[in-house]
């Protein structure tokens, strides 16, 4: 009788990962979509007293029927969803019908960030992004793995950290990180109402509102409060009842400002955790931990809108690589909310720890008065067209024509102050290894840019630019927002500029004299 012997040189491969599942927790979230129309439809009944047109019926089922749509493919898409992580890649399986199965490697992934809405905490749930870079492409994919636990949610994250960190031997993740760069403080609640989106949302919601309501035949001036408000403001002379709803505009758009800045920014924490990475955690309502490597830092931006500027407060934006599309990019790139421009800077320089002056406090270089002219010019013009509009229909009644004058008076001292205003705000130098930029008086930014991560320069000039001898010059880049302008700038100083910030990438195009 024989036995069989096995070579001790074989070794048996390692068995594969299991497949994980999202949580079935995530099953009364989809049902949820069957809500919204049962309480639209309850709502219209109870509006119209009973009575629905075909126009109302139609929408109504149009509208629920997409929800049911939307509700069914999320259902069916956490039954056939999979992760796993191997040693080297993280793997995504999902799809009934069409099947799709990505793989990431590892080390290709750039961040994994937590989200969490109102429904998903009250379950205990969590959604992961991981974003990652595919091929070397600069636009970076992201999987999404919506319905972990919150403990299988962090758990995710930091394992893939722990990987990706081993991967790229920067040591050990699992340290505890450092004391927090900045957290919230309430005193920065004075900052809310110095952003337009307070008031701007208001306006955005009752827009919607109006247009849903009109497409289903309903005339919302005749809802009962609405009929009653209309009626109120009716009675009282024009001079009274304007400033008056300016006046509660105002103090709504104020309230939806703070409340909205409440639930953005409540529990805000800016953290550096180990192996360079940056973490923002912050959200009410609607949690969030987003998370920046970095390794694709490429500069940061100082945002200082008007109102916000006038009350001593900025905003504080990271120019990286990978953080998603545009609308990612805007949401995802914050590292200070409106606060005060002092903890900004402060914040900047704990960022960008490179043993010199903050670059984007550098004294910066002026924009020729031709720059100036031009802006003054512009806004004589935006006078004038405003004026002219209202004068026009003096022609038929002549009240239009003291009334264009009184606009014309007002707005021009304004506009000039702008466009001074505008003027003092061009600016540009080299600081460092750092393009420094600056413009904007409604929007005013500050960009500091690594000159290493510029990859092409454009060139533009409009006529009335080509009078004045000036151009606009665009910094591309795969960071931020991919382009970058120094505007108005003399034509000798912006080809010097852009010659000296990045050597031998503009002379080929440039003649030899």
């Amino acid at each position: 009788m024989s036995t069989a012997t096995q070579d001790p040189t074989e070794v048996a491969e390692p068995a594969e990962p299991a497949w994980r599942r999202l949580s079935p927790r995530l099953i009364p979230v989809h049902l949820a979509w069957l809500v919204p129309p049962v309480v639209t439809t309850t709502g219209t009944l109870l509006g119209t007293g009973g009575r629905l047109n075909l126009q109302a019926l139609i929408t109504l089922s149009s509208f629920t029927v997409a929800f049911l749509t939307v509700a069914g493919i999320n259902l069916t898409r956490l039954f056939t969803t999979g992760y796993r992580i191997t040693d080297e890649r993280l793997e995504l399986r999902s799809g009934l019908l069409f099947r799709s199965h990505r793989a990431v490697p590892l080390d290709r992934i750039r961040s994994a960030d937590v989200t969490a809405r109102p429904l998903h905490r009250l379950l205990g749930l969590a959604t992961v992004h991981v974003g990652a870079a595919v091929h070397g492409t600069s636009a970076g994919r992201a999987l999404r793995l919506d319905g972990l636990t919150v403990a299988q949610a962090g758990a995710l994250r930091q394992e893939l950290l722990n990987r990706r960190g081993a991967l790229l031997a920067e040591g050990p993740a699992d340290a505890e990180p450092d004391a927090p760069i900045a957290r919230l403080s309430w005193r920065w609640l004075r900052y809310a109402p110095l952003t337009i989106w307070g008031v701007g949302g208001l306006f955005a919601a009752l827009g919607i509102g109006y247009n849903t309501l009109h497409d289903m035949q309903i005339d919302p001036l005749k809802l009962g409060l609405v009929h009653q408000l209309v009626a109120a403001f009716s009675s009282v002379p024009l001079w009274v009842a304007v400033p008056a709803l300016l006046l509660v505009l105002v103090v709504l758009g104020t309230v939806a400002s703070v409340g909205q800045y409440v639930e953005g920014w409540f529990g805000y924490r800016l953290e550096r955790e180990d192996g360079g990475v940056l973490r923002v955690r912050r959200g009410l309502w609607i949690h969030r931990s987003v998370s920046l490597d970095e390794r694709r830092l490429r500069g940061i931006e100082l945002a200082e809108p008007l109102l916000l500027r006038l009350g001593g407060g900025a905003r504080l934006l990271a120019i990286a690589t990978g953080l998603g599309n545009a609308e990612e990019n805007r949401t995802r790139s914050v590292l200070l909310p409106p606060a005060p421009r002092a903890q900004a800077l402060r914040v900047a320089a704990e960022i960008l720890p490179d043993g010199q002056a903050l670059p984007i406090t550098a004294e910066l270089t002026p924009h020729p008065r031709s720059a100036r002219r031009r802006r003054i010019n512009r806004a004589v013009g935006v006078v004038a067209l405003t004026a002219g509009a209202l004068a026009l229909p003096g022609i038929w009644v002549s009240q239009f024509l003291p009334l264009a004058c009184a606009v014309a008076v007002v707005l021009l001292p304004l506009a000039l102050l702008l466009a001074l205003d505008a003027h003092r705000a061009l600016g540009h130098a080299l600081v460092g290894r750092y393009l420094v930029v600056r413009s904007g008086t409604f929007a005013r930014r500050t960009v500091a840019l690594e000159r290493a991560a510029v990859i092409g320069w454009t060139v533009s000039q409009s006529p009335f630019q080509r009078r004045l001898g000036l151009l606009t010059l665009t910094a591309a880049t795969a960071a931020g927002r991919g382009a970058y302008r120094v505007r108005d700038i003399a034509v000798a100083d912006g080809l010097a500029l852009a010659a000296r910030a990045v050597p031998q990438l503009l002379d080929p195009f440039l003649e030899q004299g």
